[in-house]
């Protein structure tokens, strides 16, 4: 799969495609209904299927200060584009000078004179342009007055699978977004389609949870806006990129800590990884975590042997979780 960043790395010769438009924070069930659309449409039109993408969040331009949490980052939302059969990934700077382009110019500069677009698939919320003033009959006008067609998918819909709740619901990065929230990362996966993911690099921590306790952590610096759970003890799958590896090192289980460490009096959100089983210095590695399942929220102990001791039992309840041996 090609990766653009921005219409200038488009190559020369470029013929007609198949574009699909959209932010796809979450790559979800529902984007993924989407892009499916979108890459079997271009197969069966012999043409490569394109995903254009806007980075930053055009709410953050638009409003800044507004930027919502992220699902995905850049390189994650690459990589599960490319494992639904994208050709090319394209992002394009979202600027103040990109937010004032009108609907029917961005057509004509973007999908038609530089993509040559033969189809355009979006969902059917779609708007574009300034003020987001194009919708999809104005996009359909658009196809017709300069060749190309316009497909529309429905948003897709399930059950909410939320704690209470026994309702359907529009799978949407918003939804997601408060299912994180509020910790609740069962019904996250369950719209995503697989876990929620964090992303981060293992930096220096206090060190109160490490050799003094036993249960030496893994402490995440994440990037800005990214989505985190909210605060308690959750079971996850750990996996680091090993120090000069191209490829990722297998999945470990891990007890991850989300909060500020009220036991110890805590005022910063940290997010700490016990990995079981493994004695091992992470420090300066890149690490994903996926989330399984929340086992409780934040709670201040009255000793640091009461902490321990229910350290041992979230231990024990992860390993039933992800079903590990000990």
């Amino acid at each position: 799969m090609q990766r653009w960043r921005g219409l200038e790395q488009l190559p020369g010769g470029w013929g007609r495609c198949v574009v699909t438009i959209g932010v796809f924070d979450g790559i979800h069930r529902g984007h993924q209904q989407l892009i499916t659309h979108a890459v079997e449409r271009a197969r069966r039109r012999g043409l490569p299927c394109v995903l254009m993408t806007f980075d930053p969040h055009p709410a953050e331009v638009v409003r800044p200060g507004s930027h919502p949490a992220q699902l995905t980052t850049l390189r994650r939302r690459a990589e599960l584009a490319e494992q639904l059969g994208v050709d090319v990934f394209c992002v394009l700077p979202f600027t103040q000078e990109v937010s004032r382009v009108p609907a029917d110019q961005f057509v004509h500069e973007v999908l038609v004179e530089r993509l040559h677009a033969a189809v355009v698939v979006v969902g059917e919320n779609f708007r574009f342009g300034h003020k987001a003033a194009g919708d999809i009959t104005a996009l359909e006008q658009l196809g017709e007055r300069f060749g190309f067609e316009v497909e529309t998918d429905a948003l897709l819909t399930g059950p909410a699978e939320r704690d209470g709740e026994d309702a359907s619901v529009t799978f949407s990065s918003t939804y997601i977004r408060s299912c994180i929230d509020a910790g609740d990362v069962g019904a996250a996966a369950s719209a995503l389609g697989r876990y929620h993911r964090l992303e981060g690099i293992v930096v220096r921590g206090a060190g109160r949870g490490g050799k003094e306790l036993g249960f030496p952590t893994a402490n995440l610096s994440t990037p800005a806006y990214a989505a985190i759970p909210a605060d308690g003890i959750y079971a996850c799958w750990f996996t680091h990129r090993l120090r000069g590896a191209a490829e990722p090192g297998p999945a470990l289980p891990a007890a991850v800590s989300v909060g500020s460490n009220p036991t110890f009096s805590g005022t910063e959100r940290t997010v700490e990884a016990f990995v079981l089983d493994i004695d091992a210095d992470f420090y300066g590695e890149q690490v994903d975590l996926d989330f399984v399942r929340r086992l409780r929220g934040q709670v201040r102990f009255d000793s640091a042997e009461a902490l321990i001791e229910q350290m041992h039992r979230d231990v024990d309840e992860v390993r039933e979780i992800l079903r590990v041996d000990a």
